[in-house]
C-alpha cells in the first residue's frame, strides 16, 4: 500500500514549523507511516506577508493552489481549518480525509465584526487589560518570526463565502472534528453533525491554543489516522 500523505495546516499567527514540526506532531504522524508535509498560509511562516487586506480575500484558493497534485488527508487548525472547510467544500476530490480542529458550531453563524476587533485589539496592544482571550491573541500574534502588519491585514480581510451544514453535506471523506471543552469555539456537536462520515472528539481540560500539541488531540488524530488510512 503507498503512503498516505498527510497536510498540517497552521492557525492564525501559528506557521507550519511552530504549530506542528517544532512541538513533534510532525514526527509522531511519521512514526505512524504517514508522509507528512504543511502549508504556511498567506501572511505567516514562509508565505508571503502582504500588508492589504484584499490580499487575502480567497485564502482557500491559496490553499489549494499549494496542496500536492494527489488526494490528501489535511489536518486543520483554526483558521487553517475553517480555510480548509471551504476548500474543501470547493474541491471535494483534492482530499481522502479531512480534521477540523478548533473550531465549531460557531462556523455557521454570521461573521461578527467586534470579534475581529477583539483580537485586533489584543494584536496592537490596545485590549482591556481584563481581555484575557484578546491578551493570548496578542501574544500569539506578537511571537517572534510574525509580521503584526501581515496578521491585522488577515483579520481584516473581506468576508468569506459562508460555510454551511448544506455545503458540509457534500463532503463524504472520513472526517475528524476535535475540539477542547476549555476552547472558546466549544461546542461542535452542530459541526460534526453536518459531516456525513465524521467522528467528534472532545478534548478534556484543553483550551484553544494549546490544542493542536495536546497529547489527547494527538492520540486522537494518530488513532483516526490509522484506523481509517493504514
Amino acid at each position: 500500500m503507498s503512503q498516505k500523505t498527510v497536510v498540517l495546516i497552521h492557525g492564525w499567527g501559528g506557521s507550519f514549523v511552530s504549530t506542528w514540526q517544532d512541538p513533534g506532531v510532525t514526527d509522531i504522524l511519521a512514526e505512524s507511516g504517514f508522509r507528512v508535509t504543511g502549508i504556511d498560509l498567506l501572511g505567516h511562516g514562509n508565505a508571503d506577508k502582504p500588508h492589504d487586506p484584499e490580499a487575502y480575500t480567497d485564502l482557500a484558493g491559496y490553499l489549494l493552489s499549494q496542496l500536492p497534485p494527489d488526494p490528501v488527508i489535511a489536518v486543520g487548525f483554526s483558521l487553517g481549518a475553517l480555510t480548509l472547510a471551504r476548500a474543501a467544500v470547493r474541491s471535494p476530490g483534492r482530499f481522502e480525509g479531512l480534521c477540523f480542529s478548533g473550531i465549531g458550531d460557531g462556523v455557521f453563524e454570521p461573521h461578527k465584526p467586534e470579534e475581529t476587533e477583539r483580537i485586533l485589539a489584543g494584536l496592537e496592544g490596545r485590549a482591556d487589560p481584563s481581555d484575557n482571550v484578546a491578551r493570548l491573541f496578542g501574544q500569539y500574534g506578537n511571537r517572534d518570526g510574525n509580521d503584526p502588519a501581515a496578521l491585522a491585514a488577515v483579520l481584516r480581510r473581506p468576508p468569506a463565502e459562508g460555510i454551511t451544514a448544506a455545503g458540509l453535506s457534500t463532503l463524504a471523506q472520513p472526517t475528524l472534528v476535535a475540539i477542547g471543552d476549555k476552547d472558546f469555539a466549544f461546542p461542535s456537536e452542530k459541526l460534526a453533525s453536518a459531516l456525513p462520515s465524521s467522528t467528534l472528539k472532545i478534548l478534556p481540560r484543553t483550551d484553544h491554543f494549546a490544542t493542536p500539541n495536546s497529547f489527547s488531540f494527538i492520540d486522537a488524530l494518530v488513532q483516526w489516522l490509522e484506523e481509517n488510512f493504514t
